[in-house]
């Protein structure tokens, strides 16, 4: 099993920053691809990027690229969200997740049913 607790949450201003960090738990960390998600009020969760188990490949929504960046420490086991340049559509509670593969293609980056282990979440807020 391995547990994933978000942090890093919390009110920034439209075209602040905000960085998320979701550390795991567990030795195996390092052999897992590590996604971000997001839920908005009222809406579907949405995916918001990836990275594979080395850091060497990283995935992104459209509506984030160039603006958020992926990274992991392996050996502090814990992914970041580097958030730049926020919007309030980008209001939401944040989920990390975990797959036991350690490389996804394609649309599989994307689809949660590829991902074993869930956060709580973190919300954040952009205010206008």
């Amino acid at each position: 099993q391995v547990q994933l607790v978000e942090s890093g949450g919390g009110l920034a201003q439209a075209g602040g920053s905000l960085r998320l960090a979701c550390a795991a738990s567990g030795r195996t960390f390092s052999k897992y691809t590590m996604g971000w998600f997001r839920r908005a009020p009222g809406k579907d969760r949405g995916f918001v990027g990836a990275t594979s188990w080395n850091g060497g490949t990283t995935a992104y929504a459209d509506s984030v690229k160039g603006r958020f960046t992926i990274s992991r420490d392996n050996a502090k086991n814990t992914v970041y969200l580097q958030m730049n340049t926020l919007k309030p559509e980008d209001t939401a509670v944040y989920s990390c997740a975990a797959s036991e593969r350690p490389f996804l293609y394609g649309s599989r980056w994307s689809d949660p049913r590829e991902y074993d282990y869930w956060g709580q979440g973190t919300q954040v807020t952009v205010s206008s």
